[in-house]
């Protein structure tokens, strides 16, 4: 039995591609006898668990899939966010870093054994079924998701364009209900953008995928064109953004930066750091900026948000957001396959950790529903009898119509039933129907008439305009 189990931690190290010495503790140097020692017999207990496994399971293993799992296991027991992923799903990662992924369109996290939804991305079957921040997925085609990893149950939700799949969920104030969803191959298109109000560049960024920072220059380009002279500034919008490529959310926080440090990345070692800095130019031409976020803004999205913040070159508004700051380093190894390791934290400029506490807005702005209230019937100035006239009201036409030749005290003519409709639609601003706001406090609504933190932040902009303008 000796002998199996020196053989089993032989093919364990010949797996993970690390030298044997380095495992096996002849680093002599940095770890004491005492701690070599418990190593090696931890990795004894391995390989003895491993054949006993192998030898006495009521069917047949695959032992590679059990290698698998016992990796993904030591790593998935580190964080949320450390996980091994097989030559296939790695592979699936690459694709989707590159805006082109089959599945269901949706960002998840793992919480308390569960699948938590962080956000859908847009236009995907994920956000077309109402899937929203915050639900929670207990129940994969009614096989339960407790005992899967993060990673095993995004292979599950992924799948062949064209099928279906069943999720069980669980919503705040509501009892859990089924979705059935059919995958897709979703192209992720993380840019959009038109022009709110004819003077403010409304941007909206989906997540960071290869093509996010050249989507939002082209944006902000075309915004300028169509504007004109009118342009006041620019609403950028990462609400439900999870995140993505680093590389990608230090280049678009460098565009609207003319120079400072962006983010800082601190390792396991004090000494460890890496920092980037912005390199002269901004792209908005010194324009205002605000900054939608919410709980579904996550990672590289509050990287963006919180170097802005740090440097006083864009207002944050909306509420605060979901506090991922750790990082993650994609790491191959023997294979084909990678792991998922964090191996840093993330800071602001101004030194402060994202994680846990996310990025709070300066201006807190819950999301509200936006409704016309009916003026109320009353007088003006103007129709007070005796009133003083304007002096620079315009000289009436000599061959217009002369209401002031009626006494000043006379009452006006009984209204027809038609004319008294007419006046009350003429007191009465119109009632302007609003589409119904999604269910999720953190849900944008897709339509801009209906988005109040939108119109808060456009407004906000407007103001901001005014003042620089009268300053001036």
């Amino acid at each position: 039995m000796t002998r199996t189990r020196f053989a089993t931690a032989a093919v364990l190290l010949s797996f993970l591609a690390i030298p044997a010495w380095v495992v096996l503790g002849q680093d002599k140097a940095s770890k004491p006898a005492s701690e070599k020692s418990e190593l090696y017999q931890q990795l004894n207990l391995f390989g003895d668990v491993l054949e006993r496994i192998r030898r006495d399971y009521v069917e047949p293993v695959d032992e590679k899939t059990l290698m698998e799992n016992a990796i993904n296991g030591m790593l998935s027991s580190l964080d949320p966010h450390s996980s091994y992923m097989n030559p296939k799903t790695y592979r699936d990662m690459q694709v989707q870093t590159r805006g082109e992924f089959g599945g269901l369109g949706i960002e998840v996290t793992m919480e308390n054994g569960v699948i938590k939804v962080v956000s859908p991305i847009d236009d995907t079957p994920a956000s077309k079924a109402g899937l929203q921040s915050g639900d929670l997925i207990f129940a994969l085609d009614g096989e339960p998701v407790q005992g899967l990893t993060l990673q095993e149950a995004v292979e599950k939700m992924r799948g062949k364009v064209g099928t279906a799949i069943k999720l069980g969920v669980r919503r705040a104030g509501k009892d859990p209900f089924d979705v059935s969803l059919t995958r897709e191959m979703i192209k992720v298109k993380s840019v959009r953008y038109h022009l709110e109000g004819g003077d403010v560049g409304y941007i909206r960024v989906t997540s960071f995928t290869e093509q996010s920072t050249s989507g939002v220059l082209d944006a902000v380009e075309k915004l300028k064109k169509e504007a004109g002279n009118k342009l006041k500034g620019y609403v950028l919008d990462l609400r439900n953004n999870p995140g993505g490529l680093l590389d990608q959310a230090i280049a678009m926080s460098d565009a609207f930066l003319e120079k400072g440090e962006i983010v800082s990345v601190k390792a396991r070692k004090s000494e460890d750091v890496q920092r980037w800095n912005a390199k002269p130019g901004d792209v908005t031409g010194g324009l205002p900026i605000v900054v939608l976020i919410n709980g579904g803004s996550a990672s590289a999205s509050e990287i963006v948000a919180g170097a802005l913040q740090d440097h006083r070159r864009a207002i944050i508004l909306g509420t605060r957001s979901f506090g991922k700051g750790s990082v993650q380093t994609i790491m191959q190894v023997t294979g084909g396959g990678a792991i998922r390791l964090t191996t840093a934290l993330y800071f602001t400029p101004s030194g402060r950790s994202i994680q846990k506490e996310g990025i709070k807005p300066d201006i807190e702005v819950e999301p509200a529903k936006i409704e016309n209230l009916q003026a109320r019937a009353g007088f003006r100035e103007e129709n007070l009898r005796r009133s003083i006239t304007n002096p620079n009201a315009p000289t009436p036409a000599p061959d217009a119509a002369k209401p002031a030749d009626k006494p000043a005290d006379a009452k006006p003519e009984a209204a027809k039933p038609s004319d008294k409709k007419d006046d009350k639609a003429a007191a009465t601003p119109p009632t302007v129907t609003q589409p119904t706001p999604s269910g999720d406090p953190d849900e944008p609504p897709k339509d801009s008439v209906a988005d109040y933190q939108l119109l808060r932040a456009a407004d906000l902009i407007r103001g901001i305009s005014l003042y620089s303008s009268r300053a001036n």
